[in-house]
């Protein structure tokens, strides 16, 4: 084999191992000798072998969950809050080269401003307004980030663990509230039933015909039990009547 073609070949495989292939979703850094010389678009591209190195970094949508934190509310309250980031990488360069291991750096960011936050509100706040608490904790961690090429897409509370005797007492308050619409409710109903009677009351008052069509119906109502009797202590004839107008 002569020295043209080994020479060939060495070319050839030094030419083959400078390929790199980047997919859309993602960007390259590229670095010479250790310096930042610049960010490689999706496609086929080459480096030179041993001379530049590059950096893969993924552009599309993160999300991490945030690791379930001890806080103490407002009101003393001690609970366990964890949640969920999404963030995107908007400028590879910044994202690589301003700090290092940006996720472990947003992670941590995002565990101090859910301490920070929730502990600053009662815990009727934290759960009844867990957009609002995501919000703010969004907030915290987009303005720290905000230098690193970094955005947050979002933040959000995923589940708040409350001491069991916490549990017991909020199941208690739900029950009494529970009890205390149901009895407004009876109340109302009574209310308007008792105003119905009284309606009618009036309307059958104002007709003997109507008094004694009642009195036949309650009597029907009697004679369903076939072991009923009803006795009159004098005849129908002999009660009071009202003269209809």
């Amino acid at each position: 084999m002569s020295k043209f073609v080994i020479l060939g070949i060495v070319v050839g495989v030094f030419l083959f191992s400078g390929i790199r292939i980047i997919f859309e979703y993602k960007r390259a850094i590229k670095f010479r000798f250790g310096k930042y010389i610049k960010t490689l678009q999706p496609g086929l591209r080459w480096i030179i072998p041993i001379i530049e190195t590059i950096q893969i970094v993924d552009i599309r949508v993160i999300t991490f969950n945030i690791d379930s934190q001890e806080v103490m509310t407002e009101d003393n309250v001690p609970c366990s809050i964890d949640g969920v980031v999404f963030f995107k990488i908007n400028d590879p360069e910044k994202a690589v080269l301003e700090v290092e291991q940006y996720k472990f750096a947003i992670t941590q960011l995002s565990q101090a401003a859910l301490r920070d936050v929730c502990g600053k509100v009662e815990l009727d706040t934290i759960l009844s307004k867990r957009e609002e608490m995501g919000k703010n904790i969004k907030e915290i961690v987009e303005q720290e980030t905000k230098d690193w090429g970094i955005i947050i897409s979002d933040v959000k509370i995923k589940d708040i663990q409350l001491p069991e005797n916490m549990r017991r007492m909020m199941a208690n308050q739900a029950e009494a509230e529970r009890s205390r619409r149901a009895q407004i409710i009876l109340a109302l109903a009574e209310e308007q039933a008792a105003g119905k009677l009284l309606e009618a009351g009036k309307l059958i008052d104002q007709s003997p015909s109507a008094i004694k069509l009642r009195l036949y119906q309650t009597l029907s109502n009697i004679a369903a039990e076939k072991n009923s009797t009803i006795l009159f202590p004098f005849p129908e004839e002999m009660m009071p009547r009202k003269k209809e107008e």
